[in-house]
């Protein structure tokens, strides 16, 4: 391809919207353009990315026994409302009527669709296990898109979908999806890591994410350093050992003391002297079923992920202003659990083991000191609600966890009989009884995982692709396009590699070489292939590495070699 002839709308700036680098390159580059909020298109140059990460995913599925359909962006709400789902999933699922004003939904996932299909087509252990996945565009009403496409309203997404006779054969389905999994991420030439992980609004039990580790990433990875244990898992998920501290002593009076001003952690740490560990943080949440309180202790932070499914809830948010006054009286800041009326209390475990702790008197301005938790009050449910942090003990061998950001692009699912018990998806097994079929579900995000391998593979100059998913592996750039003997080479080395099957850009374009350079590095072609008059004068092309930053001098005539050696082993 020439370049000339490529529709690439390079920018200089970085646009004022954009706030993580893949955005901000994946723009500037002229791969994406705007469509609305969360919304793009996806120009020439991202498109052949996305083809090549696709490729790689069906040939991995392919492998392991998956076969391709294809299924309706548009669903019927009735197998949502049989499913249970048409509420839960809440305001991100794009909802819409027909014009008789029946129901649709916007696909998100297709979980309820892919029950539908099988269980009106399968009948029989004789044909189980069943592997079916579709590549297809989603649709989630983010309430802040932002990021590019780390996070946007429509995007591209590989789900696959088992169906098993029982949990032994789902065992083995998930184990085939790991690992195909993990040579996907791998032949993307991306660093990551699989974590244990929460299952979110599509439900089942065991769940693990797969992590590319990157700065930027949204979400925070823990793991135990320890080669030998190899527990990680996403701070949502992460569970350790409680640390069961205390000051000691015993228990005092109940009193109260005058902290005015004093609403955080620090102030009130600061006004009466204590540690931060002796303080109850008592936090209001609204749900569906009424304001439950969650209690942790002043050093920690509320998981929420952990909390609504201790109060086993649908909805979950922190309780305004109002609501805090309308519950305890007192204004944010000096809620406590010593006579809150008419609220579910939900107690961590650490706060179970504090004698003569601080809390607040639900009075404004004014705490209580010598809280006893069982003497002053009584939790309806004690639990896990921390949020694991660096430096907690690993929960399998006690080692301090250690902390990397990741941003998700792929997850699977053990969904078990959840979909199939509520679409009725049966089958007959061999002794003539019927059964639920057991199902996974299994994600990768095809546009994320194309910009989280720019989030982890980039510099100053612009994008460093993986030779394996670059729009173009290789650029030929002469110096000089008035130049005929420039531009007799530059077609010779650009013809060559064309004809030996590699895909090379010509940049002949009426350019000084300096724009040419910068594009090139903003593009990421991996390597570069410079032709000036040294090239004439010697015969030598020079070959410079994306990111490597070497060049080296390489006889016209071994260029196409040379080329392919340095592919292979990148």
């Amino acid at each position: 391809m020439r370049a000339s002839q490529l529709f690439i709308p390079t920018l200089r700036e970085v646009p004022a919207e954009a706030e993580v680098i893949s955005h901000k390159l994946l723009l500037r580059a002229g791969f994406i353009r705007k469509a609305a909020a969360g919304v793009y298109t996806l120009l020439p140059l991202a498109w052949r990315v996305i083809k090549k990460i696709e490729q790689i995913v069906r040939e991995e599925m392919d492998r392991e026994g998956g076969q391709e359909i294809m299924m309706p962006v548009i669903q019927p709400a009735e197998l949502w409302q049989e499913s249970g789902r048409w509420d839960v999933y809440g305001p991100e699922l794009f909802r819409l009527k027909d014009r008789h004003g029946r129901d649709f939904c916007l696909g998100p996932t297709h979980e309820e669709i892919i029950t539908d299909l099988v269980r009106h087509e399968i009948s029989s252990y004789r044909q189980l296990p069943r592997l079916l996945y579709q590549i297809q565009n989603k649709y989630r009403d983010e309430r802040r898109p932002r990021f590019g496409l780390m996070r946007g309203r429509e995007f591209i997404m590989k789900d696959l979908y088992s169906f098993d006779r029982d949990t032994a054969g789902l065992d083995e389905s998930y184990k085939k999806m790991y690992g195909a999994y993990t040579r996907i991420f791998q032949r993307c030439g991306l660093r990551f890591r699989p974590v244990e992980a929460d299952s979110g609004a599509i439900g089942g039990k065991d769940t693990h994410e797969f992590m590319v580790l990157a700065e930027s990433g949204e979400a925070t990875v823990l793991f135990c350093p320890q080669e030998s244990c190899g527990y990680a898992a996403n701070d949502e998920r992460a569970e350790t050992p409680p640390d069961l501290w205390t000051a000691g002593g015993e228990p005092a009076p109940l009193q109260e003391a005058s902290t005015p001003g004093s609403h955080t952690v620090a102030q009130v740490t600061a006004a009466l002297g204590v540690d931060p560990r002796q303080i109850i943080k008592t936090m209001l949440y609204r749900t569906e079923q009424g304001v439950v309180a969650a209690l942790v202790r002043g050093d920690r932070e509320v998981n929420e992920i952990k909390l609504q499914k201790a109060a086993n809830v649908l909805r979950l948010e922190l309780a305004d202003a109002s609501t805090v006054r309308q519950i305890t009286g007192a204004r944010v800041g000096f809620a406590g659990p010593v006579g809150l009326p008419g609220v579910k209390i939900i107690a961590d475990r650490e706060v179970m083991a504090l004698v003569n702790a601080v809390a607040g008197a639900n009075r404004d301005e004014t705490h209580l000191i010598n809280v006893n938790p069982g003497r002053d009050f009584t939790p309806h449910l004690v639990t896990d609600l921390c949020l694991a942090r660096a430096g907690d003990p690993c929960p399998h061998c006690g080692a301090p966890l250690e902390a990397a950001r990741g941003i998700e692009v792929g997850q699977v699912f053990k969904l078990g009989e959840k979909y199939s018990r509520a679409l009725n998806a049966t089958y007959v097994d061999e002794n003539g009884q019927t059964r639920y079929m057991v199902m996974g579900c299994y994600g990768i995000g095809v546009t994320r995982t194309m910009a989280a391998a720019i989030e982890q593979n980039h510099d100053q100059n612009g994008i460093i692709w993986p030779v394996s998913i670059a729009p173009y592996q290789a650029v030929v750039v002469p110096v000089s396009n008035k130049e005929p003997a420039h531009m007799a080479l530059a077609e010779k080395v650009y013809r060559d590699l064309a004809a030996a099957g590699m895909e090379v850009v010509l940049d002949d374009r009426d350019e000084r070489p300096g724009v040419k350079f910068k594009d090139a590095d903003l593009i990421g072609y991996p390597l570069r292939l410079t032709i000036g008059n040294r090239t004439v004068e010697s015969g030598q092309v020079e070959v410079r590495r994306r990111g490597g930053g070497e060049t080296v001098p390489v006889p016209v005539d071994d260029v196409v070699e040379t080329v392919r050696q340095i592919l292979a082993q990148s």
